[in-house]
């Protein structure tokens, strides 16, 4: 159950990390548009939305985590 703990919390952080640089990508691609490259901030915003929706599935997979490594 330790183990299970300590991988919950590692993952936890690493899933921050992930919104945290998805973040500032996205704060860098509204720089780039705003200075005319719609065609680039319109690919960063795609690949942004790859992470959006791997976001659901890590949130529910770290909650099964944490559930089972209370049991």
């Amino acid at each position: 159950m330790k183990d299970v703990s300590l991988l919950v919390s590692l993952l936890t952080r690493i899933n921050d990390n992930q919104l945290a640089l998805a973040a500032g990508v996205e704060e860098l691609a509204v720089w780039v548009e705003r200075r005319g490259s719609t065609d680039v901030a319109s690919n960063v915003r795609g690949a942004l939305e790859t992470l959006e929706l791997n976001d659901g599935f890590i949130t529910l997979a770290l909650v099964a985590l944490k559930v089972e490594g209370e049991k």
